[in-house]
């Protein structure tokens, strides 16, 4: 009997063993959860729950600079006003203002108030996602982060380079990144993390079923690299557009993609490319697909210069094209609230942005930025909001003009040499030349040909073939000399590759009539590099490439000017003597 004990016994605890030793976790499965725990507490603090100021709607964001610059969806803060509360996982509320705003691509830059040393997450590069890879989305869906820890789901990437239509309204989303992540109201404007803790995408919107607001496994982010792109035109604090290039494409019986018609006054049309013409290449991406060729021009603001190739008869033609902008200015232009509406709450005659039609993708109403009046901000913070038309937050761009032009004011004080400025020198072919810029007119002699400009008419190609040289000359002056008291127009439009296929640059915009001239600096070392001016709106540009400074009298100005036109060169001049008055 007690052996049949003793036997009993040792055989419950063999058995007792042996199922903890079959139960036991496999290690290498609590190394990747430990991982994956180590890497959501690393992202999580710079994830941001935001609310309106005055109460009544939020979302999310992501914090992308140490300054407090934080992105977000347009439909988070439309209607919310100038200010909002911010809440971070430090479990600390902070003031927010808004800066820029991107209607069309669902996208807005806020500031964050209070410190400089905001926990931030870096932008990954989105053309490197993979369907399959793992997608982490933070947020605060349906508002539960009153402690403002972010509400963590986990997923994988479903689909890349997807489109989704504007249904009803222009708020379209390009190249964007389908995921089985579970993305809920209150998630959107939040990031959406690869493994390496990069933000690949903003998250923003999601397939409903028939009845209610209920994830179904596929939701829709804005790629990290259309965020890069539009950033600096957001922190400019305007309203921006995005692009078109003025022709429309349609798919051949051949299957290649072909244009089926295209504005005349566009520079795609001036640079040669006809209805008929085979689209091969654009922004360096093939083209297979009218859907491919609408997704990847969707991800660029207007304005941008980019490399296209088409093929025509067999032959291939490689262009660089400077986008249109792809809505009248009247479109973008913000909304004041109506006398007596509550302030961060839908206009009443305006669609509920967060009611989409059942069985349609969410889709907020996106029509022009609503500016409500809101409640009173904190006094210190109460500067950093400027209204001026057409822009969302003038304060913000008068921060990154100044920036951006600083490089003109450290060539010295001009003060009031608005008079008649001299240059002469020699052109690189050794044509001696002379430049009179005066205050009523310009003129140039290039070798034995005299160009004239008066100033108070029409501007014209002058000299011929120039693109107008006479008119950049005189608008350099006075970029140098007196630009707010000159231009009707001044400010800061944000960043793009200098010449389509160069570096990135800043670039501050100037009109004086017809006249528009774009301002390129260095964002690595804040060189003046040049400038275009357009004599007219579809006209092709004269374009000057500073090539060296130097000085002259005490102040410095370029001395060797590489002008081009329509993309052919017309000359360089390397000035020898300056006499300013």
């Amino acid at each position: 009997m007690i052996n049949r004990l003793r036997f009993a016994c040792t055989a419950l605890f063999l058995l007792a063993t042996a199922g903890r030793a079959a139960f036991a976790a496999d290690p290498a499965v609590l190394e990747e959860q430990a991982r994956r725990v180590e890497l959501i507490e690393r992202i999580s603090p710079a994830v941001v729950a935001i609310f309106a100021a005055g109460g009544g709607g939020g979302g999310s964001g992501v914090l992308i600079s140490a300054d407090g610059y934080a992105v977000t969806n347009f439909h988070v803060v439309q209607g919310m006003g100038p200010f909002m509360k911010c809440g971070l996982n430090d479990r600390v509320v902070y003031d927010a203002v808004v800066a820029g705003v991107d209607p069309t691509g669902d996208l807005a830059v806020i500031k964050l108030l209070g410190r400089d040393d905001f926990p931030t997450a870096p932008l990954g590069d989105s053309d490197t996602v993979r369907v399959g890879d793992s997608a982490y989305a933070l947020g605060n869906p349906f508002l539960l982060a009153t402690d403002f820890q972010p509400t963590v789901t986990f997923g994988m990437v479903s689909g890349v380079h997807r489109y989704q239509f504007p249904a009803g309204t222009f708020l379209e989303y390009t190249d964007c990144i389908q995921v089985d992540t579970s993305i809920n109201p209150g998630n959107s404007g939040g990031p959406l993390f690869n493994e390496a803790g990069e933000v690949i995408g903003i998250n923003g919107r999601i397939s409903i079923e028939k009845r209610g607001r209920v994830n179904v496994g596929a939701g829709y982010a804005i790629s990290s690299n259309q965020v890069k792109n539009f950033l600096d035109h957001l922190k400019s604090g305007r309203i921006v557009d995005h692009a078109t290039l003025g022709a429309t494409v349609t798919t051949n019986a051949d299957g290649a993609v072909a244009v089926a018609n295209i504005l005349e006054q566009s520079e795609a049309y001036r640079r040669g490319l006809r209805a008929g013409d085979e689209i091969v290449s654009f922004a360096g991406r093939p083209i297979r697909s009218v859907n491919q060729f609408k997704n990847i021009l969707g991800i660029y603001p207007k304005g941008w210069k980019l490399p296209l190739t088409y093929r025509r008869d067999g032959e291939k033609t490689d262009i660089v094209v400077r986008l249109r902008a792809l809505h009248r200015a009247a479109e973008l232009m913000p909304q004041r609230d109506r006398p007596g509406q509550p302030p961060g709450e839908p206009n009443p005659e305006e669609p509920d942005p967060d009611e989409p039609d059942e069985g349609d993708p969410e889709q907020p109403e996106s029509t022009a930025p609503m500016i409500p009046a809101g409640p009173q901000p904190p006094e210190e913070y109460a500067h950093m909001y400027v209204q001026r038309q057409g822009f969302m937050n003038y304060y913000f761009n008068e921060l990154e003009r100044d920036r951006a032009v600083s490089a003109i004011a450290g060539l010295g004080d001009y003060g009031q040499l608005t008079g008649l400025w001299e240059l002469s020198g020699h052109t690189a072919d050794g044509r001696e030349f002379q430049f009179k810029l005066g205050g009523e007119t310009a003129a140039v002699k290039i070798g034995d040909d005299v160009a004239i400009q008066p100033l108070e008419s029409d501007p014209s190609d002058a000299p011929p073939g120039s693109g107008g040289l006479l008119i950049a000359m005189h608008s350099m002056k006075m970029m140098i000399a007196d630009p707010e008291g000159y231009f009707s127009e001044y400010y800061y439009v944000g960043s793009e590759p200098l010449d389509g296929v160069g570096e990135r640059v800043d670039v501050v915009l100037t009109t004086r009539g017809q006249v528009t001239t774009r301002w390129y600096f260095s964002q690595s070392d804040g060189r003046w590099l040049g400038f275009d001016t357009a004599v007219t709106e579809d006209a092709d540009e004269c374009e000057v490439r500073i090539e060296s400074l130097r000085e002259f009298d005490g102040r410095t100005l370029p001395d060797r000017l590489a002008v081009r036109h329509a993309g052919e060169p017309f000359a360089t001049f390397v000035i020898e003597s300056a006499v300013l008055q």
